[in-house]
Protein backbone atom coordinates (compact mmCIF):
# COMPACT_ATOMS: atom_id res chain seq x y z
CA UNK A 1 0.00 0.00 0.00
CA UNK A 2 1.39 3.29 -1.05
CA UNK A 3 -0.24 6.80 0.03
CA UNK A 4 0.33 10.25 -1.65
CA UNK A 5 -1.37 12.83 0.57
CA UNK A 6 -2.87 16.04 -1.30
CA UNK A 7 -2.51 18.95 0.89
CA UNK A 8 -4.05 20.85 -1.86
CA UNK A 9 -7.39 18.57 -1.64
CA UNK A 10 -7.31 18.38 2.31
CA UNK A 11 -7.16 22.64 2.12
CA UNK A 12 -10.00 22.78 -0.86
CA UNK A 13 -12.22 20.45 2.12
CA UNK A 14 -11.37 22.88 4.64
CA UNK A 15 -12.84 25.80 2.64
CA UNK A 16 -15.45 23.47 1.78
CA UNK A 17 -16.83 22.53 4.96
CA UNK A 18 -16.26 26.24 6.32
CA UNK A 19 -18.91 26.97 3.65
CA UNK A 20 -21.76 25.10 5.13
CA UNK A 21 -20.80 27.17 8.54
CA UNK A 22 -21.26 26.13 12.12
CA UNK A 23 -21.61 22.36 12.24
CA UNK A 24 -23.51 22.44 15.64
CA UNK A 25 -24.89 19.11 16.14
CA UNK A 26 -27.84 18.58 14.37
CA UNK A 27 -27.38 22.08 12.53
CA UNK A 28 -28.03 22.25 8.88
CA UNK A 29 -24.52 23.30 8.50
CA UNK A 30 -24.15 19.92 9.99
CA UNK A 31 -26.57 17.84 7.99
CA UNK A 32 -25.54 19.61 4.42
CA UNK A 33 -21.24 19.01 5.81
CA UNK A 34 -22.25 15.12 5.96
CA UNK A 35 -24.30 15.15 2.94
CA UNK A 36 -20.94 16.62 0.99
CA UNK A 37 -18.59 13.52 3.06
CA UNK A 38 -20.93 11.07 1.74
CA UNK A 39 -20.96 12.21 -2.05
CA UNK A 40 -17.50 12.14 -1.93
CA UNK A 41 -17.30 8.86 -0.85
CA UNK A 42 -19.88 7.64 -3.00
CA UNK A 43 -17.45 8.86 -5.57
CA UNK A 44 -14.93 6.59 -4.51
CA UNK A 45 -17.24 3.72 -5.18
CA UNK A 46 -17.31 3.01 -1.46
CA UNK A 47 -20.75 2.64 -0.14
CA UNK A 48 -22.07 3.77 3.36
CA UNK A 49 -23.88 2.59 6.20
CA UNK A 50 -26.25 5.44 8.47
CA UNK A 51 -27.54 5.08 11.36
CA UNK A 52 -30.29 7.90 12.07
CA UNK A 53 -30.71 9.54 15.27
CA UNK A 54 -33.69 11.75 16.68
CA UNK A 55 -33.09 14.24 19.22
CA UNK A 56 -34.46 17.84 20.97
CA UNK A 57 -31.99 19.92 19.46
CA UNK A 58 -31.47 23.66 21.56
CA UNK A 59 -29.73 26.89 19.22
CA UNK A 60 -29.28 30.10 20.12
CA UNK A 61 -30.78 32.89 17.81
CA UNK A 62 -30.15 36.48 19.69
CA UNK A 63 -28.90 37.11 22.86
CA UNK A 64 -28.36 40.21 24.97
CA UNK A 65 -28.11 41.95 28.11
CA UNK A 66 -28.30 45.83 29.32
CA UNK A 67 -28.43 47.44 32.33
CA UNK A 68 -30.91 49.72 33.66
CA UNK A 69 -29.48 52.54 35.10
CA UNK A 70 -32.46 55.27 35.45
CA UNK A 71 -33.66 56.05 32.09
CA UNK A 72 -30.12 55.00 30.64
CA UNK A 73 -29.70 51.73 29.31
CA UNK A 74 -26.36 50.39 28.71
CA UNK A 75 -25.30 47.64 26.29
CA UNK A 76 -23.35 44.78 27.93
CA UNK A 77 -21.44 42.30 24.53
CA UNK A 78 -22.00 38.81 24.97
CA UNK A 79 -19.57 36.73 24.81
CA UNK A 80 -21.53 33.26 24.20
CA UNK A 81 -24.65 31.95 25.22
CA UNK A 82 -24.10 28.61 27.62
CA UNK A 83 -25.46 25.81 25.49
CA UNK A 84 -28.35 23.98 25.89
CA UNK A 85 -28.87 26.52 28.93
CA UNK A 86 -32.68 27.31 28.41
CA UNK A 87 -34.48 30.75 26.61
CA UNK A 88 -36.06 33.58 27.30
CA UNK A 89 -38.88 35.37 25.20
CA UNK A 90 -38.47 38.46 22.60
CA UNK A 91 -39.13 40.53 25.47
CA UNK A 92 -36.56 38.55 27.90
CA UNK A 93 -36.10 39.06 31.36
CA UNK A 94 -35.76 42.09 33.55
CA UNK A 95 -34.55 41.85 37.39
CA UNK A 96 -31.85 42.71 40.12
CA UNK A 97 -28.67 41.41 39.21
CA UNK A 98 -27.77 39.47 42.21
CA UNK A 99 -23.86 38.81 42.47
CA UNK A 100 -23.02 35.38 44.40
CA UNK A 101 -19.98 35.86 46.09
CA UNK A 102 -20.08 32.58 47.74
CA UNK A 103 -22.51 30.06 48.60
CA UNK A 104 -24.34 31.79 51.16
CA UNK A 105 -25.83 34.28 48.42
CA UNK A 106 -27.45 32.14 46.55
CA UNK A 107 -30.77 32.35 48.30
CA UNK A 108 -30.90 35.63 47.49
CA UNK A 109 -31.24 34.96 43.63
CA UNK A 110 -34.78 34.07 43.89
CA UNK A 111 -36.74 35.19 41.54
CA UNK A 112 -33.55 37.69 40.11
CA UNK A 113 -30.43 37.81 37.49
CA UNK A 114 -27.47 35.29 39.36
CA UNK A 115 -24.56 36.67 38.75
CA UNK A 116 -21.58 34.48 38.75
CA UNK A 117 -17.61 34.77 38.65
CA UNK A 118 -16.05 31.61 36.35
CA UNK A 119 -12.03 31.75 37.57
CA UNK A 120 -9.76 29.88 35.62
CA UNK A 121 -8.84 26.29 36.83
CA UNK A 122 -5.30 27.31 37.32
CA UNK A 123 -4.18 25.61 40.53
CA UNK A 124 -4.52 21.51 39.30
CA UNK A 125 -1.65 20.10 38.67
CA UNK A 126 -1.50 19.05 35.00
CA UNK A 127 -0.63 15.20 36.46
CA UNK A 128 -4.04 15.48 37.93
CA UNK A 129 -5.45 14.95 33.79
CA UNK A 130 -2.62 13.82 31.94
CA UNK A 131 0.43 11.02 32.75
CA UNK A 132 2.98 10.87 30.33
CA UNK A 133 4.56 7.84 28.13
CA UNK A 134 6.62 9.62 26.08
CA UNK A 135 7.40 12.98 24.10
CA UNK A 136 9.47 14.11 20.93
CA UNK A 137 11.39 16.23 20.58
CA UNK A 138 11.89 14.72 24.41
CA UNK A 139 11.86 18.54 25.85
CA UNK A 140 8.50 18.97 25.00
CA UNK A 141 6.11 19.84 28.02
CA UNK A 142 2.91 20.96 29.04
CA UNK A 143 2.02 23.39 31.51
CA UNK A 144 2.46 23.24 35.11
CA UNK A 145 -0.95 23.50 35.78
CA UNK A 146 -3.98 22.39 33.93
CA UNK A 147 -5.95 25.49 32.82
CA UNK A 148 -8.23 27.25 29.81
CA UNK A 149 -11.64 27.65 29.36
CA UNK A 150 -12.74 24.21 28.16
CA UNK A 151 -11.53 22.75 31.34
CA UNK A 152 -12.87 25.84 33.51
CA UNK A 153 -15.95 25.39 32.31
CA UNK A 154 -16.36 21.18 32.35
CA UNK A 155 -15.35 21.69 36.07
CA UNK A 156 -17.43 24.40 36.70
CA UNK A 157 -20.71 23.00 35.09
CA UNK A 158 -23.13 23.71 38.45
CA UNK A 159 -24.62 26.89 38.62
CA UNK A 160 -27.02 26.00 36.43
CA UNK A 161 -28.20 23.28 38.68
CA UNK A 162 -27.62 25.57 41.61
CA UNK A 163 -29.70 28.35 40.21
CA UNK A 164 -32.98 26.59 39.47
CA UNK A 165 -32.35 25.29 43.11
CA UNK A 166 -32.52 29.01 44.29
CA UNK A 167 -35.76 29.37 41.32
CA UNK A 168 -33.27 32.35 39.92
CA UNK A 169 -34.84 33.51 36.59
CA UNK A 170 -31.70 33.88 34.65
CA UNK A 171 -28.00 33.41 35.01
CA UNK A 172 -24.80 35.53 34.10
CA UNK A 173 -21.60 33.93 34.61
CA UNK A 174 -18.37 36.11 33.99
CA UNK A 175 -15.06 34.65 32.61
CA UNK A 176 -12.29 35.49 35.15
CA UNK A 177 -8.41 35.18 34.43
CA UNK A 178 -8.49 34.15 30.77
CA UNK A 179 -7.96 37.06 28.05
CA UNK A 180 -11.30 38.40 26.87
CA UNK A 181 -10.18 37.25 23.01
CA UNK A 182 -9.50 34.04 24.01
CA UNK A 183 -12.83 33.47 25.73
CA UNK A 184 -14.90 35.13 22.66
CA UNK A 185 -17.17 32.61 21.02
CA UNK A 186 -16.71 29.24 23.27
CA UNK A 187 -19.29 26.93 22.62
CA UNK A 188 -19.23 25.64 26.30
CA UNK A 189 -19.89 23.94 28.23
CA UNK A 190 -21.77 20.99 26.05
CA UNK A 191 -21.63 18.19 28.60
CA UNK A 192 -24.91 19.13 30.34
CA UNK A 193 -27.90 17.87 29.65
CA UNK A 194 -30.85 20.16 28.79
CA UNK A 195 -30.70 23.17 31.72
CA UNK A 196 -33.90 24.94 31.48
CA UNK A 197 -32.56 28.15 32.87
CA UNK A 198 -30.59 30.43 30.40
CA UNK A 199 -27.32 31.19 30.83
CA UNK A 200 -24.55 33.55 29.11
CA UNK A 201 -21.21 34.21 29.34
CA UNK A 202 -19.44 37.74 29.30
CA UNK A 203 -15.72 38.32 29.44
CA UNK A 204 -13.95 39.75 32.54
CA UNK A 205 -14.10 43.69 31.17
CA UNK A 206 -17.69 43.64 30.59
CA UNK A 207 -18.37 41.47 33.77
CA UNK A 208 -16.85 43.99 35.99
CA UNK A 209 -19.86 46.07 34.88
CA UNK A 210 -22.39 43.76 35.85
CA UNK A 211 -20.83 42.89 39.19
CA UNK A 212 -20.79 46.61 40.09
CA UNK A 213 -24.26 46.59 38.69
CA UNK A 214 -24.99 44.42 40.81
CA UNK A 215 -23.48 45.48 44.07
CA UNK A 216 -25.87 48.75 43.52
CA UNK A 217 -29.19 46.94 43.18
CA UNK A 218 -29.76 48.01 39.55
CA UNK A 219 -31.62 45.51 37.28
CA UNK A 220 -31.11 44.37 34.02
CA UNK A 221 -33.01 43.33 30.94
CA UNK A 222 -31.45 39.72 30.11
CA UNK A 223 -32.54 38.34 26.44
CA UNK A 224 -31.34 34.79 25.16
CA UNK A 225 -34.06 33.64 22.36
CA UNK A 226 -33.21 29.84 21.21
CA UNK A 227 -35.31 27.30 19.07
CA UNK A 228 -35.66 24.11 20.17
CA UNK A 229 -36.60 21.45 17.60
CA UNK A 230 -38.17 17.92 18.98
CA UNK A 231 -37.05 15.18 16.80
CA UNK A 232 -34.07 16.66 14.55
CA UNK A 233 -32.58 14.44 12.98
CA UNK A 234 -28.53 13.55 12.72
CA UNK A 235 -26.47 10.46 11.75
CA UNK A 236 -23.53 8.71 12.26
CA UNK A 237 -21.85 6.95 9.21
CA UNK A 238 -18.76 4.06 7.91
CA UNK A 239 -17.44 2.42 5.29
CA UNK A 240 -16.08 -0.73 5.14
CA UNK A 241 -12.79 -1.11 2.51
CA UNK A 242 -12.25 -5.21 2.90
CA UNK A 243 -9.19 -5.96 2.92
CA UNK A 244 -7.35 -10.06 2.28
CA UNK A 245 -8.53 -10.89 6.26
CA UNK A 246 -12.01 -10.98 6.68
CA UNK A 247 -11.42 -11.67 10.34
CA UNK A 248 -9.81 -9.00 12.00
CA UNK A 249 -9.80 -4.75 10.85
CA UNK A 250 -8.77 -1.55 11.55
CA UNK A 251 -11.41 1.11 13.00
CA UNK A 252 -9.89 5.07 11.82
CA UNK A 253 -12.32 7.18 13.29
CA UNK A 254 -13.37 11.06 13.99
CA UNK A 255 -16.70 12.82 14.64
CA UNK A 256 -18.40 15.31 12.05
CA UNK A 257 -19.65 17.69 14.03
CA UNK A 258 -17.66 21.21 15.31
CA UNK A 259 -17.68 24.65 15.97
CA UNK A 260 -14.40 25.58 13.35
CA UNK A 261 -11.90 24.73 10.42
CA UNK A 262 -9.71 22.44 13.54
CA UNK A 263 -13.44 21.68 15.47
CA UNK A 264 -14.01 19.33 13.57
CA UNK A 265 -11.51 18.61 10.68
CA UNK A 266 -10.67 15.11 11.02
CA UNK A 267 -13.37 13.69 8.40
CA UNK A 268 -11.29 15.83 5.69
CA UNK A 269 -7.90 14.04 6.43
CA UNK A 270 -10.22 10.60 6.54
CA UNK A 271 -11.45 11.57 3.15
CA UNK A 272 -7.45 11.61 2.14
CA UNK A 273 -6.62 8.36 3.36
CA UNK A 274 -9.70 6.43 1.76
CA UNK A 275 -8.90 7.91 -1.53
CA UNK A 276 -5.28 6.52 -1.01
CA UNK A 277 -5.78 3.23 0.42
CA UNK A 278 -8.92 2.61 -2.33
CA UNK A 279 -5.71 1.79 -4.69
CA UNK A 280 -5.35 -1.28 -3.69
CA UNK A 281 -6.49 -4.16 -1.56
CA UNK A 282 -5.20 -3.67 2.01
CA UNK A 283 -4.19 -6.77 4.19
CA UNK A 284 -7.07 -6.12 6.73
CA UNK A 285 -10.09 -4.87 6.25
CA UNK A 286 -10.35 -1.42 7.52
CA UNK A 287 -13.65 0.75 8.88
CA UNK A 288 -13.87 4.17 8.75
CA UNK A 289 -16.16 5.98 11.18
CA UNK A 290 -18.00 9.38 11.14
CA UNK A 291 -20.22 9.83 14.21
CA UNK A 292 -22.38 12.93 15.23
CA UNK A 293 -23.36 13.67 19.02
CA UNK A 294 -19.73 15.14 20.54
CA UNK A 295 -21.26 18.47 20.93
CA UNK A 296 -24.28 17.04 22.41
CA UNK A 297 -22.64 14.24 25.04
CA UNK A 298 -25.73 14.02 27.04
CA UNK A 299 -27.89 12.33 24.36
CA UNK A 300 -25.00 10.46 22.83
CA UNK A 301 -22.82 8.85 24.99
CA UNK A 302 -23.46 5.40 26.21
CA UNK A 303 -21.90 3.65 29.07
CA UNK A 304 -22.82 0.09 28.05
CA UNK A 305 -19.08 1.11 26.17
CA UNK A 306 -17.58 2.34 29.13
CA UNK A 307 -17.16 5.71 27.28
CA UNK A 308 -18.27 9.05 27.68
CA UNK A 309 -17.62 10.56 23.54
CA UNK A 310 -20.35 9.94 20.88
CA UNK A 311 -18.30 7.28 19.36
CA UNK A 312 -19.52 4.88 22.45
CA UNK A 313 -23.05 4.80 21.17
CA UNK A 314 -21.84 3.67 17.29
CA UNK A 315 -19.40 0.62 19.46
CA UNK A 316 -22.98 -0.36 21.48
CA UNK A 317 -24.65 -0.62 17.99
CA UNK A 318 -21.83 -2.31 16.21
CA UNK A 319 -20.78 -4.92 18.22
CA UNK A 320 -20.40 -7.12 14.98
CA UNK A 321 -17.52 -5.15 13.82
CA UNK A 322 -15.42 -5.58 16.74
CA UNK A 323 -15.64 -7.28 19.48
CA UNK A 324 -14.40 -10.77 17.95
CA UNK A 325 -17.18 -12.82 19.44
CA UNK A 326 -18.61 -15.66 16.96
CA UNK A 327 -18.07 -15.00 13.72
CA UNK A 328 -17.96 -11.26 14.59
CA UNK A 329 -14.92 -9.13 12.93
CA UNK A 330 -11.83 -8.76 15.81
CA UNK A 331 -10.54 -4.54 15.65
CA UNK A 332 -7.22 -5.17 16.28
CA UNK A 333 -6.57 -1.57 16.78
CA UNK A 334 -8.02 2.02 15.73
CA UNK A 335 -6.67 5.03 15.02
CA UNK A 336 -8.40 8.50 16.20
CA UNK A 337 -7.99 11.79 14.67
CA UNK A 338 -8.71 15.05 15.45
CA UNK A 339 -8.16 18.63 15.81
CA UNK A 340 -5.60 18.69 12.70
CA UNK A 341 -3.13 21.96 12.14
CA UNK A 342 -3.55 23.61 15.29
CA UNK A 343 -1.58 26.53 15.47
CA UNK A 344 -0.30 27.54 19.46
CA UNK A 345 -1.92 30.76 21.04
CA UNK A 346 -1.82 31.81 24.28
CA UNK A 347 -1.91 35.14 26.50
CA UNK A 348 1.15 36.22 26.16
CA UNK A 349 1.70 39.98 28.49
CA UNK A 350 -1.89 40.53 28.25
CA UNK A 351 -1.88 40.04 23.92
CA UNK A 352 -3.45 36.24 22.66
CA UNK A 353 -1.69 35.76 19.81
CA UNK A 354 0.42 33.29 18.12
CA UNK A 355 3.29 32.27 19.81
CA UNK A 356 5.11 30.71 16.66
CA UNK A 357 5.24 26.55 17.78
CA UNK A 358 1.98 24.56 16.71
CA UNK A 359 0.27 23.19 18.94
CA UNK A 360 1.37 20.57 21.13
CA UNK A 361 0.19 16.93 19.20
CA UNK A 362 -1.58 15.54 22.27
CA UNK A 363 -1.63 11.42 21.20
CA UNK A 364 -3.25 8.75 23.65
CA UNK A 365 -1.50 5.60 23.20
CA UNK A 366 -3.08 2.25 24.37
CA UNK A 367 -0.32 0.72 25.59
CA UNK A 368 3.80 0.61 25.07
CA UNK A 369 3.99 -1.28 21.98
CA UNK A 370 1.68 1.49 20.50
CA UNK A 371 3.25 3.95 21.87
CA UNK A 372 6.96 3.07 20.62
CA UNK A 373 4.82 2.71 17.10
CA UNK A 374 3.95 6.16 17.07
CA UNK A 375 6.77 7.86 18.46
CA UNK A 376 8.82 5.73 15.62
CA UNK A 377 6.71 7.26 12.99
CA UNK A 378 7.12 10.92 14.24
CA UNK A 379 10.89 11.45 13.98
CA UNK A 380 11.38 12.06 10.33
CA UNK A 381 8.66 14.60 10.26
CA UNK A 382 9.69 18.42 9.37
CA UNK A 383 7.14 20.24 12.21
CA UNK A 384 6.39 17.59 15.10
CA UNK A 385 5.77 18.74 19.07
CA UNK A 386 4.19 15.85 20.74
CA UNK A 387 3.41 14.10 23.67
CA UNK A 388 1.83 10.69 24.37
CA UNK A 389 -0.12 9.89 27.00
CA UNK A 390 -2.12 6.95 28.58
CA UNK A 391 -5.79 7.13 30.11
CA UNK A 392 -5.72 8.37 33.43
CA UNK A 393 -7.80 8.91 36.44
CA UNK A 394 -10.57 8.26 34.64
CA UNK A 395 -9.73 11.19 32.08
CA UNK A 396 -9.31 10.57 28.26
CA UNK A 397 -10.10 13.26 25.67
CA UNK A 398 -11.52 12.67 22.76
CA UNK A 399 -13.36 9.57 20.42
CA UNK A 400 -10.46 7.25 21.35
CA UNK A 401 -11.25 6.46 24.45
CA UNK A 402 -14.08 4.62 23.65
CA UNK A 403 -11.97 1.76 22.06
CA UNK A 404 -9.54 2.65 25.00
CA UNK A 405 -12.01 1.31 27.63
CA UNK A 406 -12.82 -1.88 25.08
CA UNK A 407 -9.26 -2.53 25.36
CA UNK A 408 -8.54 -2.00 21.92
CA UNK A 409 -5.48 -0.71 21.06
CA UNK A 410 -5.38 2.89 20.49
CA UNK A 411 -3.67 5.76 18.91
CA UNK A 412 -5.59 8.83 18.82
CA UNK A 413 -4.27 12.11 18.09
CA UNK A 414 -6.60 15.03 20.03
CA UNK A 415 -4.62 18.59 20.03
CA UNK A 416 -6.19 20.85 22.61
CA UNK A 417 -5.96 24.47 21.84
CA UNK A 418 -7.91 27.15 23.97
CA UNK A 419 -10.00 28.01 20.56
CA UNK A 420 -11.00 24.65 20.04
CA UNK A 421 -15.00 25.28 20.96
CA UNK A 422 -14.71 28.96 19.62
CA UNK A 423 -17.44 29.79 16.84
CA UNK A 424 -16.44 32.71 15.02
CA UNK A 425 -16.89 34.14 11.53
CA UNK A 426 -13.28 33.47 10.28
CA UNK A 427 -13.74 29.71 11.17
CA UNK A 428 -10.25 30.24 13.53
CA UNK A 429 -8.84 29.91 9.89
CA UNK A 430 -6.19 32.37 11.13
CA UNK A 431 -4.77 29.68 13.63
CA UNK A 432 -4.69 26.84 10.98
CA UNK A 433 -2.03 25.26 9.47
CA UNK A 434 -2.76 22.94 6.40
CA UNK A 435 1.23 22.07 6.35
CA UNK A 436 0.82 21.10 9.51
CA UNK A 437 -2.16 18.72 9.22
CA UNK A 438 -1.14 17.05 6.21
CA UNK A 439 2.14 16.06 7.65
CA UNK A 440 -0.29 14.86 10.61
CA UNK A 441 -2.17 13.18 8.12
CA UNK A 442 0.41 11.60 6.26
CA UNK A 443 1.67 10.33 10.05
CA UNK A 444 -1.34 8.36 9.91
CA UNK A 445 -1.00 7.22 6.65
CA UNK A 446 2.66 5.53 7.65
CA UNK A 447 0.74 3.82 10.50
CA UNK A 448 -1.88 2.25 8.71
CA UNK A 449 0.93 0.75 6.97
CA UNK A 450 3.06 -0.48 9.41
CA UNK A 451 0.05 -1.64 11.15
CA UNK A 452 -0.37 -4.08 7.85
CA UNK A 453 2.65 -5.98 8.94
CA UNK A 454 1.81 -6.15 12.88
CA UNK A 455 0.26 -9.26 13.98
CA UNK A 456 -2.78 -8.89 16.79
CA UNK A 457 -0.60 -10.92 19.25
CA UNK A 458 2.20 -8.11 18.94
CA UNK A 459 -0.30 -5.45 19.08
CA UNK A 460 -2.13 -6.75 22.25
CA UNK A 461 -4.47 -4.69 24.49
CA UNK A 462 -4.80 -1.50 26.19
CA UNK A 463 -3.80 -0.65 29.53
CA UNK A 464 -6.53 0.30 31.56
CA UNK A 465 -6.49 3.95 32.97
CA UNK A 466 -3.29 4.47 35.02
CA UNK A 467 -4.28 6.03 39.15
CA UNK A 468 -3.18 9.20 40.75
CA UNK A 469 0.55 8.11 39.86
CA UNK A 470 1.63 9.84 36.70
CA UNK A 471 4.74 10.53 35.25
CA UNK A 472 5.69 14.20 34.50
CA UNK A 473 4.12 15.77 32.04
CA UNK A 474 5.39 19.42 32.92
CA UNK A 475 8.85 18.69 33.21
CA UNK A 476 8.46 18.93 37.00
CA UNK A 477 8.39 16.02 39.63
CA UNK A 478 6.23 12.70 38.90
CA UNK A 479 2.86 13.18 40.39
CA UNK A 480 1.73 10.70 43.52
CA UNK A 481 -0.19 11.12 46.58
CA UNK A 482 2.85 10.73 49.12
CA UNK A 483 5.01 13.02 46.57
CA UNK A 484 2.37 15.46 47.25
CA UNK A 485 2.37 15.11 50.84
CA UNK A 486 5.64 15.16 51.45
CA UNK A 487 6.10 18.25 48.76
CA UNK A 488 3.09 20.21 50.87
CA UNK A 489 5.06 19.46 54.04
CA UNK A 490 8.19 20.91 52.65
CA UNK A 491 6.64 24.10 51.73
CA UNK A 492 7.72 23.32 47.84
Amino acid sequence: MSFCVSKERMLEGIHMMNSFGTRLTGSKGHNDFIKWLKAEIAEMDIPTFSDPFYFTRWEEKNSSVEIIDGDEKINIPVSSAYPYSGKTSECGITEELVFVKNIKDAPKTAGKIAVFNISNINFLPSEIAFNKRSSYPQDVVLEKKYEGPVITSFVQCFYGILSKLTKAKAVILIWKGLHDEMIQGQYLSFIMDYQNIPMLWINETNGKKVIQAAKEHKKAKFVLEAETQEHAFTESFYCIIEGKNKKENIIVNTHTDGTNCVEENGPIALLELMRNMKKSVPERTHIFVFTTGHFRLPHFEDKRTGGFQSGSRWLAGHRELWDGKGDHFRCIANLTLEHLGCKEWRDIDGEYKYTGKPEIDLVYTGNKFMDKLYIDTVKDRKVIRTMTLRGHNALHFGEGQNFFTMGIPEISLVPAPYYLCVVSDSHEMEKFDIDLMTEQTETFARLIEKLENISAKELGRSDFYSILKAKSVSGGYDFSVKGLISKIKSGG
